[in-house]
């Protein structure tokens, strides 16, 4: 540890040896209830067996076939099976390591496609570290601070946050679209607007739903002024919100999805799904990387995919996150400090205060240390750290969640 960078700041002191479906152990063989799924990565559980053997039957195999040089079946069999779940039309994948790098290809696709230098991001969005995807980011200031001036042409609309603007739904998406319509007015003309790129679900700044009537606004938009929409599903999509996709909740198309996370069960990978013809309006050459599509990777995700549709954890999301959150809102009736529980399937935030409205991330760093003291492992977000995030992996079993509320409750009361 003496040699880490210190500029890495970690949330638990845990050093996790190795992982076995909703736990993780350390080298005495301690263990904790992972509640936070590598930050939504490990949906299929931490080393599920079928994901275990396509990997190391594809490590004997073949490991790297970089794939601006040659093509592997693996490959070419992910993007047939991403096709299934992808919306119709949406019939081209390109792949690469990360989320920032696949949101880095598709802000050049959709710039390079309409030929317009601008692009519009919604306030609380998180689309990465890297320096366009930072360009993009607002969820907290953590991600831009210290190497401004970042990439010029972004303008960040607001997102219907109804808890923070303390209005009801329906009146904050309506002020947000009038707003949006306002900085077309004054300071990003549509007609030098590429794209539009949105969480339909946030994470980082406290898991808020855009809601149906938000996303159908901008899709409105999108459609009237020629502007490209993109759905960044990294954190939401990959069933944990209960649908495959989380815009599929809100009934709106988008014109390119961002997926990364879930996608491999833990293996870096990343993608950007669109139509054949709007990859054809990209530059030849445009797409591409070291890695991207490295051939265990695409076995891990093949093999996820199976999992994921043979265990139908798609429909558990929603099943066993409407019981997550029943349980949930019990502990809010019995403690103050929860103002709101927001998310949807098994992507949940607890909104943690001092009073009405007021943030504490203290009290929510204090709830997650009882927790992992006490053997389950949260993470927060929030722009002050206040809120608790709920990430448990899609194949958590019902006793396992009874468990984790069992150990948060008894954090409330403690802390």
């Amino acid at each position: 540890m003496s040699h880490l960078s210190p500029l890495l700041v970690q949330s638990s002191g845990i050093c996790a040896e190795r992982g076995e479906g909703s736990w993780l152990y350390d080298q005495d063989g301690n263990r904790w209830l992972d509640f936070t799924s590598g930050i939504g990565v490990t949906s299929t559980g931490h080393c599920h067996p079928k994901v275990v053997a396509a990997a190391q039957a594809q490590v004997a195999k073949l490991v790297h076939a970089q794939y601006a040089t040659v093509t592997h079946p693996n490959m070419l069999t992910l993007t047939d099976r991403l096709y299934e779940h992808l919306p119709k039309g949406l019939d081209a994948v390109a792949f690469s390591n990360s989320g920032s790098e696949s949101v880095e290809a598709a802000v050049r696709l959709a710039r390079q496609a309409t030929g317009r230098p601008n692009l519009i991001a919604f306030r609380g969005g998180f689309h990465g570290r890297t320096l366009a995807a930072a360009s993009l980011t607002t969820s907290t200031s953590k991600v831009r601070t210290g190497w401004q001036p970042l990439m010029a042409g972004v303008s960040i609309a607001p997102f219907p946050h109804a808890y923070r603007y303390q209005q009801d739904m329906d009146t904050c998406v309506a002020d947000c679209l009038h707003e949006l319509d306002h900085i077309f007015a004054t300071e990003c003309n549509p007609a030098d607007t590429a794209a539009m790129i949105i969480e339909p679900v946030q994470g980082e700044y406290g898991y808020y739903p855009a809601g149906q009537a938000f996303m159908q606004g901008l899709r409105e938009r999108c459609d009237k002024h020629g502007i490209l929409l993109i759905a960044d599903e990294i954190q939401a999509g990959y069933g944990r919100t209960g649908k495959f996709w989380s815009h599929e909740h809100f009934a709106v198309k988008p014109d390119m999805i961002i997926t990364a996370k879930g996608l491999a069960s833990g293996y870096p990978l990343s993608a950007i799904a669109a139509s054949k013809a709007l990859m054809n309006h990209g530059y030849p050459g445009s797409q591409g990387g070291t890695y991207g599509a490295n051939a265990v990777a695409c076995a891990a995700a093949l093999a996820t995919l199976d999992v994921i549709e043979n265990e139908q954890l798609v429909g558990r999301a929603d099943t066993l996150g409407n019981k997550l959150r029943q349980q949930l809102e019990g502990l809010q009736k019995q403690h103050d400090c929860i103002d709101e529980i927001r998310g949807m399937g098994l992507m949940l935030g607890l909104e943690i205060v001092s009073a009405p409205h007021t943030p504490n991330g203290d009290r929510a760093a204090r709830l997650i240390k009882h927790c992992e003291t006490n053997g389950m492992l949260m993470l927060r977000c929030g722009s002050q750290g206040q809120v608790v995030r709920w990430l448990p992996p899609l194949t958590v079993s019902e006793a396992e969640i009874d468990k984790a509320v069992e150990l948060f409750a008894a954090a409330l009361k403690e802390t």
